[in-house]
């Protein structure tokens, strides 16, 4: 089996695991999937590495970056410390940190590897330890006479974000003849971590977390919010009941979406379908699939443009349906570095294991950004049914 395959194959698993670990707050079983994950990667990329280590071509095609001066240092004082008799001490005293490009080049594997982060305002807050937005949203002027008085005063409802009140973490287990392979190496291999240990968790509070200490999710009704010990948790929406996608039905639950918190309205343009990949294939897919004059079959078809993304985070037998700008996720790192040493970590053969972290939070804007339905008792178009048999019919005399 190629490498690639290998990888995918491991990613496969690690998800199914990992999500599961994470639904059930098993904290054991995350660490657990993620050595194994950890190992299976590094053993994948050894493989890689065999052939056409020299080849910038085959390199870049395989996911292995050129680094610039300031990575390549980084990682050289990384590696350099991972295999020091001390790691931990080693560690304390690198010089530099994680580079912002480094960063960089994460949020852009993770906006790759999962879309619904791709189609919402995802940024990097490196350093950034408060994110301000407006969540009033737009706001009108008022005409008057000229030399009349200003009646009119614009209400800037400022909120702030705190970045470093939510972290996300994952434990690599790095093998020492692994380190040997250089910097470009252990840059994909970290970069292929973080990208699929946090993305996935990303997503997954992204969509329905609940605040408590991740960010607030898509399905959270942010006026039904409950504080406990200093963190507010926060209520799934009610959920409106979908039985079918008719224009008329679309447009009316996409009609709450242009009202404003202040009450007015405002043009929303596209909108996110964002459903779980069962209920795509056994509700959304069926419902929203045509078959054309030409005898082929087209997928997504809606009455309003929509882009449909799969999941893993939503429910099962419900959707989110909303304004994918309206949802801001930032991610970043602490400007003292973000990779450690675990004291409570089990040694592995050869091997040691580190914990990586990164900073972030995220929350819809505002609460009438997404509307989350029930879409349980979706029906097929009849357009959509085919009969299956023999049809006869009696001819009138």
């Amino acid at each position: 089996m190629k490498a690639k395959d290998l990888i995918e194959q491991a990613k496969m698993a690690f998800s199914k695991d990992f999500l599961a670990a994470i639904g059930n707050a098993d904290e054991e079983g995350m660490a657990e999937c993620l050595a194994t994950f950890s190992e299976s990667l590094q053993a994948a990329l050894m493989e890689e590495a065999e052939t056409g280590r020299n080849d910038a071509a085959v390199l870049a095609s395989r996911g292995v970056r050129m680094l610039t001066s300031q990575e390549t240092k980084y990682y050289q004082a990384l590696a350099s410390a991972m295999n020091a008799n001390d790691p931990k001490m080693a560690l304390t005293k690198i010089e530099v940190t994680m580079p912002e490009t480094v960063i960089d080049a994460v949020m852009e594997d993770i906006a790759s590897e999962f879309p619904l982060l791709d189609a919402i305002d995802f940024r990097n807050t490196t350093a950034i330890t408060k994110w301000l937005y407006n969540a009033q949203g737009t706001q009108q002027a008022t005409w008057d006479a000229l030399g009349g008085n200003i009646t009119k005063e614009l209400s800037g409802a400022f909120q702030s974000l705190d970045m470093t009140q939510c972290k996300l973490t994952a434990y690599m287990s790095v093998g020492k003849d692994f380190l040997a392979l250089g910097p470009a190496w252990l840059d994909r291999y970290v970069r292929a971590i973080l990208a699929e240990a946090n993305g996935l968790a990303l997503e997954s509070a992204v969509v329905d977390g609940d605040g408590a200490k991740k960010p607030i999710g898509m399905t959270r009704d942010l006026t039904n919010g409950s504080a406990s010990g200093g963190v507010t948790t926060y209520q799934r929406k009610s959920a409106t009941k979908v039985t079918t996608l008719d224009p008329a039905s679309y447009g009316a639950i996409l009609a709450k979406l242009t009202k404003s918190p202040s009450g007015r309205n405002r043009v929303v343009k596209e909108v996110i379908l964002v459903v779980n990949p069962d209920d795509y294939l056994t509700k959304i897919m069926p419902a929203t699939t045509i078959l054309t004059p030409q005898g082929t079959y087209v997928s997504d078809v809606l009455p309003f443009p929509t882009k449909v993304i799969q999941s893993t985070g939503i429910p099962a037998g419900h959707a989110v349906v909303g304004i994918g700008s309206r949802y801001f996720a930032g991610m970043g790192t602490s400007k003292d570095g973000m990779i450690e040493y675990s004291d409570h970590a089990q040694f592995l053969e050869d091997a040691r294991v580190y914990t990586t972290h990164l900073y972030g939070n995220g929350t819809p804007l505002d609460n009438n950004a997404f509307e989350y339905l029930d879409i349980s008792s979706l029906q097929v178009p009849a357009a959509n049914v085919k009969v299956q048999g023999t049809v006869t019919t009696k001819a009138e005399a």
